[in-house]
């Protein structure tokens, strides 16, 4: 390590005994007040540009802006010294215009869809992984220079990475306890007859002001005491030091029973196996460091916890193998989405850390973690260079999975009423909408009407019967688009607009021809080859047209499945049926 310290110690002075881990940190008293004021103002800031109706449009530049206020005033209260304290100010600008920037894109690239997305979540963890590394390199650089990041002290960057944490979830603890102080403070006036402190908690105005001076002044006043805070850390990295061994166990058991079982009933268990998969891996990653520690020196003594460690330093590799194995088998079946894309992402992270878990174990054996601290070090500027990255509106996953999910379309690999029409609308971005409106021109009529009912719905939702009400816009569109596909009998009856709509939602009829048979004013039954016969009926008392649930039975298809419901006689016959009574009280179901 060449590098010199930023600013050489101070003096020998008669000030008072400073409560700093950093001898070289001076205090600084009015801290907690200061971060304190600069939350306040960011968390009435942040009201004001996201207060508005609940239908409301969104406007993209007024969510941009409240992320760039959030993301820069925590980022700043974090990181902040004395020392240096402009380098602290731009980096937090810095980040804080990057998550803006990510916001303002992912609030117009899907229809109906919000700022909060992958991308966003991408852009947080490079916020995360780059606080620690900055503020370490302020410590250390003698000048601006950031590109010899890997040459920083391991010790002091994973010391800034858990003193963070442990300020981050005391600064955010801090808050709910405000809340319920204030709440009770409030609540007891209230028995008085003053109703001040209540007036002011139903305004979500006070809400982001008292949020934001909570958090401010906790994480202002808890790096005052960061010696303090430092043996709290220590105190955390213990305790997640004793799980350790009883993951490691765990996941040895765990990998030599599926050499017994084979892979295939973690297929068939019906829950994300890379999902899970991954985060024991990151819990892996997590207890493997408690252990380890900051240095050679802070490891920990006790054999069993070191050897706990590096069974999970090894143990990363094989969980990050199988899911990557389930990745692909479900990308196989459904092919590419942004979603999958990004787990595939995750998959390739999990396995770099796998692999250097593997390499320092079997380097080094029980000194492991001499050699895996420095790949994590580069492990971890990569993973913030890479979340960074693929936050910024530079690779459009919706265009590779409208790209990919097309191809299955025109192959045959997925059939039409299976194609997942609400993805191409509202998921996969401009590029989902465009194909949308190239298939609604396509000659085949069954693509032709999917992909205008997906063009014409206002939200995913509307795909499917989600048995809210109808308005008479959805009701006359339903009309127009089916009409052609539903035969009504007998002939001389009609059909209103809103028996459309029902028969619309339940999607029988959007590929396959329907009968919709009027058996009276106020009931309709529909025969369909796709959902078999099912019943809607008026209510009297609303007005309302509803499924008749009272008079559908379990789904059956017509008597001949291959019957050609356009032309083939359909009608309604009385039907004797033989059943037994018991004290004039029907038993059973009918036999005959």
């Amino acid at each position: 390590m060449t590098d010199t310290p930023a600013t050489p110690p101070a003096p020998e002075s008669p000030r008072p005994v400073s409560a700093r881990l950093d001898d070289m940190d001076a205090p600084w008293p009015l801290r907690p007040w200061v971060m304190a004021a600069i939350c306040v103002v960011a968390g009435l800031i942040f009201h004001l540009l996201i207060d508005r109706p609940y239908d409301a449009p969104d406007v993209a530049w007024r969510d941009a802006l409240a992320a760039f206020v959030a993301i820069s005033a925590v980022v700043f209260v974090l990181g902040v010294e004395l020392r240096r304290w402009h380098w602290a100010a731009g980096f937090a600008l810095l980040w804080g215009a990057v998550m803006g920037l990510i916001v303002w894109h992912s609030a117009g690239y899907n229809l109906n869809g919000s700022p909060i997305e992958w991308p966003f979540w991408s852009g947080i963890l490079a916020v995360l992984v780059a606080t620690p590394l900055f503020q370490t390199r302020r410590d250390v650089a003698p000048d601006a220079r950031f590109w010899r990041l890997w040459q920083m002290p391991y010790a002091r960057l994973h010391s800034h990475a858990w003193t963070d944490a442990v300020i981050g979830a005391a600064g955010l603890a801090f808050v709910g306890v405000t809340f319920l102080l204030v709440t009770l403070i409030g609540e007891m006036f209230h028995l008085i007859g003053i109703e001040l402190i209540r007036d002011l908690l139903r305004g979500e105005w006070f809400g982001w002001m008292l949020a934001g001076a909570a958090f401010g002044g906790s994480v202002g006043l808890l790096r005052e005491r960061d010696r303090l805070v430092s043996t709290l850390q220590r105190l955390v990295m213990i305790v997640l030091a004793v799980l350790a061994p009883v993951l490691a166990a765990a996941l040895l058991l765990f990998l030599l029973s599926l050499l017994g079982t084979g892979l295939q009933k973690l297929w068939d268990a019906g829950f994300s196996t890379a999902g899970l998969m991954l985060g024991v891996a990151a819990f892996a990653v997590l207890l493997a460091n408690a252990v380890i520690g900051n240095g050679a020196e802070d490891r920990s003594a006790n054999r069993v916890l070191r050897a706990a460690a590096a069974v999970l330093a090894v143990a990363v590799l094989p969980l990050a193998i199988i899911a990557a194995v389930s990745m692909g088998l479900r990308i196989g079946q459904y092919g590419w989405t942004p979603e999958r894309i990004w787990g595939v992402i995750a998959v390739g992270v999990a396995l770099a850390y796998g692999l250097a878990g593997l390499w320092a174990v079997a380097k080094e054996r029980g000194a492991f973690d001499d050699r895996l601290r420095p790949l994590q070090q580069r492990l971890a500027i990569a993973l913030m260079l890479l979340a960074a990255f693929l936050a910024l509106p530079v690779l459009d996953f919706g265009t590779i999975s409208t790209r990919d999910q097309l191809a299955r379309l025109e192959s045959g690999a997925v059939k039409v009423e299976k194609f997942d029409w609400a993805a191409l609308a509202f998921d996969f971005g401009p590029s989902g909408r465009k194909a949308l409106a190239e298939l609604a021109r396509s000659p085949r009529p069954e693509r032709a009407n999917l992909a205008k009912w997906a063009l014409a719905a206002k939200n995913r939702w509307d795909l499917h019967d989600s048995g809210d009400g109808i308005d008479a816009k959805e009701a006359a569109f339903a009309a127009k688009m089916i009409r052609d596909r539903v035969r009504v009998l007998p002939a001389d009856k009609a059909l209103p607009d809103e028996v459309y709509a029902l028969i619309d939602r339940r999607g029988a009829c959007r590929t396959a021809m329907c009968v919709a048979y009027v058996l009276a004013d106020d009931r309709v039954a529909l025969v369909s080859q796709v959902s078999g016969i099912g019943f809607f009926a008026h209510n009297p008392k609303s007005g309302d047209w509803a499924d008749d649930y009272r008079t559908t039975r379990p789904a059956r298809q017509p008597g001949d499945s291959a019957a050609d419901l356009a032309t083939a006689t359909v009608e309604v016959r009385p039907v004797t049926q033989r059943q037994f009574f018991v004290d004039g009280k029907p038993a059973g179901e009918p036999f005959e």
